[in-house]
């Protein structure tokens, strides 16, 4: 299937007692993908770049957890089928990740609208996150969720760049209380590339 068309269907979902045998396999196999798909901005800040394979195990393992069956299937498929990248962009989870719940509240009441705050840096441009239009993620009280899902829209210049191992490229935060910068490794360049038509 071609990666701008590619969407998990009923047919790729396997039943819960089947995805139950094959599961501590499949996650073992999914960790080495996820590995190159991960990202530390800063110090609570992790970036996940989602692709067809991360969301149809986490549609699974939704399944096998919540017993929702054959009604919970359409939904699941909702959910998560936007986040699978189609060809001319990236799309990540991103996630930050403060143990202390004390410290955690503290930081996402200084984080107020992070989501408008995340780019890829390309080179010498600027690409701008558009974040997924399913929820509000920000509060009125201006406290932001742990939690965000962001699309990374990419002309065909921006392709051809990724590409280009000469290119540096890097994922950011510009938000007043959490900027930082980091740089895509060659390793997961070649895997995030797998993305693009």
């Amino acid at each position: 299937m071609p990666t701008a068309t590619r969407q998990i269907t009923r047919d790729d979902i396997i039943p819960d007692a089947e995805f139950a045998k094959v599961r501590k396999e499949r996650r073992a196999e999914l960790l080495a993908l996820k590995r190159l798909r991960r990202i530390d901005l800063g110090p609570v800040c992790t970036i996940y770049f989602e692709c067809f394979e991360t969301m149809l195990f986490q549609i699974q393992e939704m399944l096998l957890i919540e017993k929702g069956g054959e009604a919970q299937i359409a939904d699941e498929l909702a959910a998560y089928n936007p986040l699978i990248p189609q060809g001319s962009e990236l799309v990540a989870t991103v996630m930050f990740e403060i143990d202390d719940p004390v410290r955690r509240a503290a930081t996402l009441n200084r984080l107020g609208g992070v989501e408008d705050h995340f780019f890829l840096q390309i080179g010498p441009e600027r690409v701008a996150a558009v974040p997924e239009g399913d929820v509000e993620r920000t509060r009125e009280d201006g406290k932001t969720s742990s939690i965000h899902f962001l699309h990374f829209p990419l002309a065909p210049a921006h392709v051809a760049v990724m590409r280009d191992p000469a290119t540096q490229i890097l994922v950011g935060c510009d938000h007043e209380g959490y900027a930082h910068l980091a740089a895509l490794s060659p390793a997961t360049r070649a895997e995030l590339a797998r993305d693009l038509a």
